[in-house]
């Protein structure tokens, strides 16, 4: 999850379903991604995001969206890419009744201890690189955790 989710969210969305893909785990694995705002609904992903994740053999079809109630109720874990959707994702959780959502940082899996994926929408194509870079190695570690 992100701020407007046409950045980081999809492309950390689009690198777990690929390695699900490739490890013929997708059958385990319910993804999503979305934003905490509600500033880009409807909207395909940063073109930026799209051209990163292309250069890496790996397509996505995403709309951005906002994270709902059932979302807490339905998943088992919500990652998340900076502090401030941290807060307002718990904040919002705090509100639902049988959460059974676990919020965490993506981050928080990163072995090289990147603790948070910076929003690279003000950047350029190398920081969305530095964000699928950061992606992939948390997806792959998160996986690798016993669920």
């Amino acid at each position: 999850v992100s701020i407007g989710n046409i950045c980081r969210s999809p492309i950390a969305e689009a690198v777990f379903r690929k390695l699900v893909t490739d490890e013929k785990a997708e059958n385990k694995w319910m993804t999503d991604s979305a934003a905490v705002s509600d500033w880009n609904v409807g909207r395909s992903p940063d073109a930026r995001a799209l051209s990163c994740l292309r250069n890496h053999g790996i397509e996505t079809a995403h709309k951005a969206q906002q994270v709902t109630k059932d979302d807490f109720q339905t998943f088992d874990y919500i990652l998340c890419m900076d502090e401030s959707n941290l807060r307002d994702l718990k904040r919002k959780s705090n509100q639902v009744k049988d959460c059974k959502a676990k919020i965490e940082l993506l981050g928080s899996y990163d072995p090289q201890k990147q603790l948070i994926i910076e929003d690279p929408y003000y950047g350029n194509e190398k920081d969305f690189e530095t964000v699928y870079e950061q992606c992939l190695r948390c997806c792959k570690a998160f996986l690798e955790k016993p669920h």
